[in-house]
């Protein structure tokens, strides 16, 4: 199939990858996919990235330079954030997309190609063609099969099979392996609003590999604060989120065998400040008793930190 295919969807839904993905499962995936951000790219010096310049075409033009069109030729361009195609760049845009064909900036000839387009915005199309500042005629050009990508927040069963995948390729690229995926963890994972989505999700996932202390996955308490519910959701399931951060300290602390500070104590695994954690455990229950080792090691001026028995159950 050679349609265009226009796909819209919030930041860090994927769309690239998708766009990557329709390439490679079509006749021209043995040929280039060729991607360009529309809002990255200056509006003066948009139209040669798209479209090429001569030499002497315009001041610091040293050589004849090819655009995207023609690299992309036999193959798939991709244009990111279409939305932001400056308004005088869209009448050669729709001829390109029409004729397949085109001119470089400075040349009186005209070059044919033979590329399939895939475009992607985050905007309200429609609220931009009603405003004018998207042609109605290249909208339609675009749209010719819409692809509308939910948000995370929309698509919580997808959830669990994103986080398996992206620990075991963080967990490989990182050489750190990590066997388990706690339940509690998940849950905590799931309940999130994911206002970055895919991207953002990626991105805790790394974090959590990089500060799990051994090869069971644990959240970070940096990512745990940043991890907030949704309004709707009731106060009990409010709860989840301090249970699952009081949970994982205590097993930090298991795993510390109550040592708080010092150079191999939970404060240090866990990133934090020994003064900081100590008033987390405070605020979540997590009482402390000093042991016998402990006031003797205090008492003696020691400073490698003090061990910690914890009232209900540690």
């Amino acid at each position: 199939m050679d349609s265009a295919v226009l796909i819209q969807g919030e930041t860090g839904t994927g769309k690239e990858v998708i766009a990557r993905a329709i390439h490679e499962a079509s006749p021209r995936r043995h040929n280039r996919f060729v991607a360009l951000n529309c809002a990255a790219i200056p509006s003066a010096l948009l139209e040669s990235e798209l479209f090429g310049h001569e030499r002497g075409a315009f001041t610091g033009a040293c050589t004849q330079t090819k655009g995207r069109f023609q690299m992309a030729d036999g193959g798939t361009l991709f244009l990111d954030e279409i939305g932001d195609l400056p308004l005088e760049l869209q009448p050669k845009l729709l001829r390109a997309l029409q004729e397949q064909q085109f001119e470089r900036l400075g040349a009186n000839h005209t070059i044919r190609v033979d590329v399939r387009i895939m475009a992607a915005t985050n905007q309200d199309f429609g609220q931009l063609v009603a405003n004018r500042q998207f042609r109605a005629d290249l909208y339609y050009r675009l749209n010719v099969i819409p692809i509308c990508v939910p948000p995370l927040r929309e698509r919580v069963q997808d959830i669990p099979l994103l986080v398996e995948y992206f620990v075991q390729n963080r967990s490989a690229r990182l050489h750190k392996p990590i066997d388990v995926i706690p339940e509690e963890v998940m849950e905590v994972l799931k309940a999130h609003d994911w206002p970055g989505n895919i991207r953002e999700l990626q991105n805790v996932i790394e974090r959590a590999v990089v500060f799990s202390p051994e090869s069971v996955l644990r959240l970070p308490l940096t990512a745990l604060k940043q991890i907030t519910k949704r309004p709707a959701e009731s106060a009990s399931a409010a709860l989840t989120l301090a249970d699952a951060e009081r949970e994982h300290i205590l097993e930090v602390l298991r795993q510390t065998d109550g040592q708080i500070g010092g150079s191999h104590g939970a404060a240090e695994r866990l990133g934090l400040p020994r003064t900081t954690l100590v008033y987390k455990m405070r605020k979540l229950g997590i009482e402390a008793r000093r042991s016998r080792r402990s006031r003797s090691v205090q008492q003696a001026g020691g400073v490698l930190g003090e061990r910690i028995h914890v009232a209900g159950g540690y």
